[in-house]
């Protein structure tokens, strides 16, 4: 490391420390000091204008300020002091030269995100869960866990999202959680396992952000995932929220439920059991037998975007939707910003996407960023000019089939192998692309002005 290096690193941590300093006593009175220092951590100027934009919506936006508001006074301290550092100073301040490095040396890109899934095994059989073709015997080892967990943090990726299969089914996780401190870790989980023990578990480690899988009210939630799953999804929510701990929901959204999700209704009662956000994911045609009935129509999906924005807007809640919101990071992420780990260890660009040129079995990580594939895709992205189409799968059928024939990147499963081979599921998926491509060009127009971000497509 250069002098200067250290320099700047010394003085990031000072701010850090005085930001974090603000945190344990009291954030609520400091919030324009707070977003003062946070944009002293960075020069690049695409991350100062996001924080200007957060910082002039907490001020103009009564929603918005509303939002901050209820994180800095009703998230335990402790809980909160690690989400600022692990997420914001260590996966973005800190890591980000680390995985640029590799980038500058050698045109390898490393996500910001691992997801990785040390089992399959969950109690819920839920319709249409891409979980549900893999095997529930053949768990990564717990060692094995550790070292590709070590291996991130090493390469630069402090933010794991665990998925499964039900994460809480593995219970030394919570001690991965503890032993690594200075990583934040999101299990998208049932909830089925979360009680007052656990609850206390991740409050004392204080870097777990748990994501709850809900599915609309009870009637929708246990038509998808069995009955009582509400009940008990809901348990979680007010455990966790009663002990200050971080949470947020997603949500499949269906053609059958999407009115329901999308309800003041329901929303407001998530804000009032303590959920921060929602991450909304289009319902996709995965599996050996995938069930085309439930894909949001293309109107839908369009309504979907929209009042995901509406909501951010209006409501101290924050929203994601990961297609419709695909122009802000520049397309699809998948490969590039994140990507999968299965149970059977094969290195998958998406959780949607099941298919690998990599089993990290006896390999590294970077071997998986290293290969051709991974590296195909990050050049062909954006795979549309109009970001409203990002996906290779369900909106540009033709790259998932075109990507994997020059690289040889094999299926993982029945409906990976369904995606590239099966003439049925070309003429399914193609047609769904077809009928919602003009209604994306409008809106790419209309509500875009036909602009992305260019930058994050570029990776």
């Amino acid at each position: 490391m250069s002098i200067k290096d250290s320099i700047e690193k010394g003085a990031k941590a000072k701010v850090i420390e005085s930001i974090i300093s603000l945190l344990e006593k009291n954030p609520e009175k400091n919030v324009d000091r707070i977003f003062s220092l946070v944009r002293k951590l960075t020069k690049d100027e695409h991350q100062i204008e996001q924080i200007d934009v957060v910082y002039d919506m907490y001020k103009n936006n009564p929603a918005t300020h509303k939002l901050v508001m209820n994180i800095l006074t009703k998230t335990d301290r402790k809980c909160l002091k690690k989400f600022f550092t692990n997420f914001f100073a260590n996966a973005n301040w800190y890591a980000g030269p680390k995985r640029e490095k590799y980038m500058k040396d050698e045109n390898t890109k490393i996500p910001f995100v691992m997801l990785i899934s040390p089992s399959m095994r969950c109690p819920l059989h839920c319709v249409g869960c891409y979980a549900s073709n893999y095997s529930k015997e053949d768990d990564i080892p717990e060692e094995e866990v550790e070292r590709l967990i070590k291996e991130a943090r090493d390469l630069g990726i402090y933010w794991i999202i665990v998925l499964g299969g039900e994460p809480f089914v593995n219970k030394y996780l919570l001690d991965l959680y503890d032993k690594y401190d200075d990583m934040m870790f999101t299990p998208f989980t049932s909830g089925l396992f979360i009680n007052e023990e656990v609850a206390d578990r991740l409050k004392n480690a204080g870097n777990v952000f748990p994501m709850l899988s809900i599915e609309g009210f009870e009637k929708d939630t246990d038509a998808r995932r069995g009955s009582g799953a509400y009940k008990k999804v809901t348990h979680a929510m007010d455990v966790l929220n009663d002990k200050g701990v971080l949470f947020g929901v997603s949500t499949a959204v269906t053609r059958t439920n999407i009115d329901t999700v999308l309800s003041d209704e329901f929303t407001d009662m998530l804000i009032e059991r303590g959920s921060k956000m929602s991450w909304y994911f289009l319902f996709m045609p995965v599996g050996a037998n995938p069930d085309f009935n439930m894909m949001l129509t293309a109107e839908q999906r369009v309504m979907l975007g929209r009042r995901t924005h509406e909501i951010r807007k209006t409501k101290p809640y924050f929203t994601i939707d990961f297609f419709n919101d695909a122009p802000f990071v520049g397309g699809c992420i998948a490969g590039k910003y994140y990507f999968h780990v299965n149970s059977k260890e094969d290195v998958e660009p998406c959780i949607f996407a099941h298919f690998s040129n990599v089993n990290v079995k006896g390999k590294h990580l970077i071997d998986a960023f290293r290969d051709p594939f991974f590296k195909e895709l990050r050049r062909r992205q954006p795979y549309n000019k109009n970001m409203l189409l990002p996906c290779m799968m369900i909106d540009n059928t033709n790259v998932i089939r075109e990507i994997c024939s020059d690289v040889g990147a094999k299926p993982t499963d029945a409906g990976g192998e369904a995606m590239l081979h099966s003439k049925e599921f070309h003429e399914k998926i193609d047609k769904v692309a077809e009928e919602f491509k003009p209604l994306a060009e409008k809106e790419w127009k209309e509500s875009f002005n036909e602009k992305g971000n260019d930058e994050f497509a570029k990776g």
